[in-house]
């Protein structure tokens, strides 16, 4: 499907088709990827998954199932695996040869349970390794919601943390990490095994609620996986290791216990641990504090992976603070082990950077080889060229080759709205600027035009606020706080990174701890200032501002302070209404770093920088937003605020989704209305023309 739009609205925007990332094959010919859209008119989903010809861009149809999910290659041919929801809670593994379309997809053995994150490795010349991850019961067997006995009481009865995290209460059902093996012609697999069943120590991967398939890989040596430490309350620590299961056939009956990886004096989170191509070596990344869930990753090696004991650090200080400043995430190997591939936020972008394999070759920082947007991943060519899915700020999905060799030169494969055109975007709407904020450090603003713009009129601001707070606005796509959407209602929309902004260095995130409501507050007003004073096609008599989580909280420090009388209309969505109530969070460790302890030993912290304290100063129209499912910040949190309005007398309105989680709402329909509620409250204070208010509401028109 193909959307054409006469204007970028929110029924555009959802209605888009959303692209996974493409993995080549292994000539690096083809390349598999997902499709999924959601239409307005039916109210139903499809989902596609597609080849794409690299060379030509081109992409054939491979099966449209609602169901169908993660396609993956098997071996060296064409055949590829995916996996499909099959009945009574069970998952089917389809087999399909890409190259020969004609032929049916074939169901090649079913799971008596829900499992995802499908990964496979060439084990020999005729063995194929299959690893998935899935819940498994108390006595290690593959869970199935549907078969499973129900509880005779609703009751829930805990004596540690967690009771409930990010938006489920915790059953005694764990996360797994399930191995067998395939047959090079896809067709002989024998059970599942559980590898982290049977051993003294219960360890749980992918680490929840957002763990995946970042959290383990797999080769010919085994699997390495991360897990919280499970000797220590995950509330009060973030601390994940790293572990390695020695497998040889990936047919053992029992897999042999997990090996940790100790690494000193770095205990915080471990992430995206990958073995090297000839399967010796693990890259991997892992944090110094266990308290602390943004601190910064570093890049660690395990050169041999059978001794466990030797794990060298990339860029080590003495002061332990280490040499590269920005925050490696995703890691991939150069197709001769000989370099790394890595990602990492830099300036408001998701740049890729190379560096050599081994630390101690690694003198000089890492080089920055991409320069705008937001790499989402990376598979290595053939030909050691890299196959990279990205997006920006206009386009929401960019298949591209690129030579590592030549910094900054990309061959675009399949842009889906070329370039935003599709969308009636261009890169022309995007500009960023610098200014001194608190402290005299620069802080960095990206701004988007309506794609009207025209340099002799002035444009309503909407001053947007991100969360985190160690998060930033990055030069990227997104589906649910997206600055086109807003833009082309009419506004100037500027999205300043503040104090405790990711991605600007470990100094700048970190000047935000025990100071949610001072420099970054202080920020936000210096780039109001800022644009008063330098944007002359911003009208700052008819501005708003908006955020979500603690962009949230930061609306409603705003409204109690000056600035909030700047703003015509305020949005709160998930937002801290009290900092003494964070205590009916989940994740505790979060608050007891960024307050510097807990409630009794210092609550003069929290109470400094509590939004409630200033209630008797607020005065502007505010909407409060709160999902339901939000354990993170309850729904109280949302709650308070639209009652402390409502009895001041503020015009005001709450909104609340029963079925939506923190800071997000993922079902189409309901972000539907949100979009329509968040632009139809401020359109209604901001100035915004009539007429442009009924063409929002009009419907886009829609081409197959």
């Amino acid at each position: 499907m193909t959307v054409r739009a006469n204007k970028f609205t929110p029924e555009v925007l959802l209605s888009a088709p959303r692209r996974t990332p493409a993995t080549p094959n292994a000539e690096g010919t083809l390349a598999l990827f997902s499709v999924s859209t959601y239409s307005f008119q039916t109210h139903s989903k499809t989902n596609e998954i597609r080849v794409l010809d690299i060379k030509t861009g081109q992409t054939k149809l491979l099966v449209s199932d609602l169901g169908a999910s993660e396609p993956t290659w098997l071996g060296e041919g064409s055949l590829v695996l995916w996996l499909k929801g099959g009945e009574k809670g069970t998952t089917n593994l389809v087999l399909a040869d890409a190259e020969n379309l004609d032929n049916k997809a074939e169901t090649v053995t079913t799971f008596d349970g829900s499992v995802s994150n499908l990964k496979v490795t060439r084990i020999d010349d005729d063995n194929i390794a299959l690893v998935l991850t899935g819940l498994a019961t108390p006595s290690g067997e593959l869970y199935n919601s549907e078969t499973a006995e129900k509880p005779r009481s609703t009751a829930r009865i805990y004596d540690k943390l967690f009771v409930r995290q990010w938006d489920a209460y915790l059953t005694e059902n764990t996360s797994s990490i399930w191995y067998t093996t395939v047959a090079k012609n896809g067709r002989t697999i024998p059970p599942l095994k559980n590898a982290l069943a049977g051993h003294s120590v219960t360890l749980e991967s992918p680490v929840p609620p957002f763990g995946g398939a970042g959290d383990f890989d797999i080769s010919k040596n085994g699997i390495v996986f991360v897990a919280k430490d499970p000797k220590l309350d995950p509330a009060n620590h973030t601390k994940t290791d790293l572990y390695f299961i020695p497998l040889r056939t990936f047919s053992e009956p029992q897999a042999p216990s997990p090996q940790i990886v100790k690494t000193g004096n770095l205990k915080g989170y471990s992430s995206s641990p990958v073995f090297s191509p000839d399967a010796k070596s693990v890259a991997f990344a892992r944090m110094k504090s266990d308290q602390y869930e943004s601190d910064k990753p570093r890049l660690l090696l395990v050169p041999d992976i059978t001794d466990l004991t030797n794990v060298q650090e990339f860029y080590e200080t003495k002061d332990g603070e280490g040499k590269w400043d920005l925050r490696p995430e995703s890691i991939v190997w150069s197709k001769d082990g000989e370099e790394l591939y890595v990602t990492a936020e830099e300036n408001g972008r998701g740049k890729l950077f190379k560096l050599p394999a081994s630390p101690r070759h690694a003198r000089d920082l890492p080089t920055a080889i991409t320069s705008d947007g937001t790499v989402q991943d990376v598979k290595v060519l053939p030909n050691n060229h890299l196959f990279i899915s990205s997006n920006s700020l206009v386009d929401n999905s960019i298949y591209s080759v690129f030579d590592p060799a030549k910094p900054f030169e990309r061959s675009t494969v399949s842009s889906y709205s070329k370039g935003g055109k599709t969308f009636g975007l261009s890169q022309d709407q995007v500009e960023e600027f610098w200014y001194k904020g608190a402290e005299d450090y620069n802080v960095h603003a990206w701004v988007v035009k309506p794609s009207f713009f025209k340099k002799d009129h002035k444009y309503p601001l909407a001053y947007l606020i991100h969360g985190g707070p160690q998060g930033a606005w990055n030069e990227g796509w997104s589906t649910r706080w997206n600055p086109a959407v807003f833009a082309e209602q009419g506004y100037v929309v500027v999205a300043p990174n503040p104090t405790g902004s990711t991605g600007y260095g470990m100094d700048f995130q970190n000047g935000i701890k025990n100071n949610w409501g001072g420099r970054p507050y202080i920020d936000l007003v210096k780039g109001f200032e800022y644009i008063e004073e330098n944007l002359s096609y911003v009208d700052t008599s008819n501005a708003v501002a908006l955020g979500a989580s603690y962009g949230g909280f930061m609306v409603n420090w705003i409204q109690g302070h000056p600035l909030g009388r700047k703003f015509k209309a305020l949005v709160t969505h998930d937002g801290v209404f009290s900092t003494l109530n964070q205590y009916s969070s989940e994740e505790l460790f979060f608050p007891h770093h960024d307050f510097s302890g807990t409630l009794w030993e210092n609550r003069e912290n929290y109470e400094k920088w509590d939004p409630a304290a200033h209630l008797k100063h607020w005065a502007t129209p505010h909407l409060i937003i709160h999902n339901e499912l939000d354990y993170r910040l309850p729904i109280a949190e949302g709650l308070a605020p639209f009652n402390v309005l409502q009895t001041k007398g503020i015009d005001s309105k709450f909104v609340t989704f029963p079925d939506e989680n923190h800071k997000w709402v993922l079902k189409p329909e309901n972000s539907l209305v949100w979009h329509r509620e968040v632009l139809g409250w401020i359109n209604k204070y901001s100035g915004i023309a009539k007429e442009q208010e009924e063409l929002r509401k009009s419907v886009s028109e829609i081409q197959l």
